[in-house]
């Protein structure tokens, strides 16, 4: 676990303004922080961004300034780049936040996110392939990777060295997630004295995964993570399979599994680990919100006398059909818990384009459905699925949780299982999946569960049910203090702080 930290704002702010006094910060994301929407009367809507990058990096402008560069993500963000030349402010109050858009021709950004970036990398890295039949790497791909893949990283990376062209001194660069892999290798082939984090969100899988796929693709990924000065992954165990991954695939590669660094083409960097959490601040508010407090109160007859909550996406790595047979065992092994016990079920929809997807979202309204009529009468039904983005009803349901299952295939984080018990007001207990990333830190104080072993998973939940109340107590507390102690202030503290002691070990290098 990582040292406990538990700093406040105000540190984080002092250190913002130290790291930034000399150098400019520069976000790069596939996804904004802003979207801009297309109104009836055809003016610009400005609304905030979603997703879990922009949820935890867009503080940031509230206390310095910084410039993002992202895609268009649609109609109105391509209207809303077509009158601008380079960067600009964006109109959200207290921000000091800059925007630049990357426009990609559709067909390229299709090729780059639908055919590489999800089946492809994603499904590499939560471990959904099924290798004796997926992925069949073709011409198709090839292309995908050419001329979509290639082409959008070259294009971020081209903006970002427009956007820095002018500055005396070269610039804080952080670049976000697995859509971007090849753009810190294009910089530092422009820009040889830019600071350069590239934070991956996702799982790095072990690297007999990365064996299925093409060696001058992985070795282009790897050589390019490799030309930033600092890589950072959500948990040890991601630091441990990339350092793996370079010895494996990176000749000449000197992998350092103490220091965590890995020299390569004269450049040594560090791989460090940073677990991502939560806005307790945040969740807070919207736990006090009318709107929250609104559906606690709709949805308390949808309660039992226990409640299993479980809040995923729509995604086949969350695990949700193993989670559903596992708890129809437990209402067969255990009879008792019939008319009782029920599951409520808060489900996302995503990703609807991709036919896994939607084969998986079936087969989870199929496992509801057949549960309900196993084990339900007129009067009682066991499982009641919301399939809809709804997050102040999710929160509402994460509060009344008597045990909240997180049993996904593998996340790189997962912060459900960390708001869950900042949020819940009822004692409950976390059924954790030991693949999930949070799991490194939470794991003194939840159930584990393979994410595979539904009799595991049966049992686990029958724990949970049957534990005592003070028992139950002593875990939310500990699980509380880990995660206050652990929040996104620490997240963005030993990032910034690790940036500012890098900075020191340099000279104030000026652009030639």
């Amino acid at each position: 676990m990582p040292q406990k930290l538990g700093h406040t704002s105000d540190q984080l702010v002092d250190l913002y303004q130290e790291l930034l006094a000399e150098r400019r910060l520069i976000l790069v994301s596939n996804r904004g922080p802003v979207e801009y929407r297309i109104a009836q009367n055809g003016e610009l809507q400005l609304n905030r961004g979603t997703g879990g990058v922009v949820t935890a990096l867009r503080g940031i402008s509230k206390h310095v300034e910084v410039t993002w560069i992202a895609s268009t993500m649609g109609e109105g963000d391509r209207l809303a780049a077509s009158g601008q030349s380079g960067r600009f402010q964006v109109a959200l109050p207290g921000q000091r936040l800059y925007l630049r858009f990357v426009t990609s021709p559709r067909n390229v950004y299709h090729k780059y996110y639908n055919l590489f970036c999800n089946p492809l990398l994603w499904f590499l890295q939560h471990y959904m392939w099924n290798s004796p039949y997926t992925p069949n790497v073709d011409a198709k791909v090839y292309d995908a990777w050419d001329n979509g893949y290639v082409a959008v990283n070259r294009a971020f990376a081209q903006t970002v060295i427009d956007e820095a062209s002018h500055d005396r001194t070269p610039p804080f660069v952080m670049i976000q997630d697995y859509q971007l892999y090849l753009v810190g290798g294009y910089i530092r082939q422009e820009m040889p004295n830019a600071i350069l984090q590239h934070f991956i969100h996702i799982p790095w899988p072990a690297s007999s995964f990365w064996h299925l796929f093409p060696d001058p693709m992985r070795r282009a990924i790897l050589e390019s993570l490799c030309a930033a000065d600092i890589v950072g992954l959500q948990t040890n165990r991601d630091v441990h399979y990339f350092l793996h991954s370079c010895e494996m695939f990176l000749e000449g590669a000197k992998v350092d599994y103490e220091s965590h660094t890995v020299v390569y083409g004269g450049r040594r960097t560090q791989i460090a680990s940073y677990p991502v959490s939560v806005d307790l601040a945040a969740l807070h508010r919207i736990v006090r919100s009318p709107r929250v407090q609104e559906y606690e109160e709709k949805l308390r007859p949808y309660l039992g006398e226990q409640t299993i909550v479980r809040v995923d996406r729509a995604e086949p790595s969350k695990n949700i059909a193993r989670g559903l047979k596992a708890f129809d065992m437990l209402l067969e092994r255990y009879p008792q818990f019939v008319n009782r016990v029920k599951l409520i079920c808060f489900v996302v929809p995503s990703r609807s384009g991709i036919k896994q997807y939607e084969r998986y979202t079936q087969e989870i309204f199929d496992s509801v459905e057949a549960i309900n009529a196993k084990y339900g009468t007129e009067e009682w039904q066991p499982v009641k699925l919301f399939f809809e983005n709804n997050y102040a009803q999710s929160i509402a349901g994460m509060r009344l949780y008597d045990v909240l299952l997180v049993n996904p295939v593998i996340d790189g984080m997962n912060l459900v299982a960390k708001e869950g018990p900042v949020v819940n007001a009822r004692n409950g207990v976390l059924v954790l999946s030991e693949s999930a990333g949070a799991y490194e830190q939470l794991k003194e104080n939840v159930i584990p569960v393979a994410p595979a072993d539904l009799e595991g998973t049966t049992q686990a939940l029958y724990e949970a049910l049957t534990m005592d109340s003070a028992e139950k107590k002593r875990r939310i507390e500990a699980l509380r203090k880990s995660i206050e102690e652990e929040d996104i202030t620490a997240w963005l503290y030993r990032q910034f702080r690790d940036l500012r002691n890098l900075a020191c070990q340099l000279p104030l290098l000026l652009h030639a």
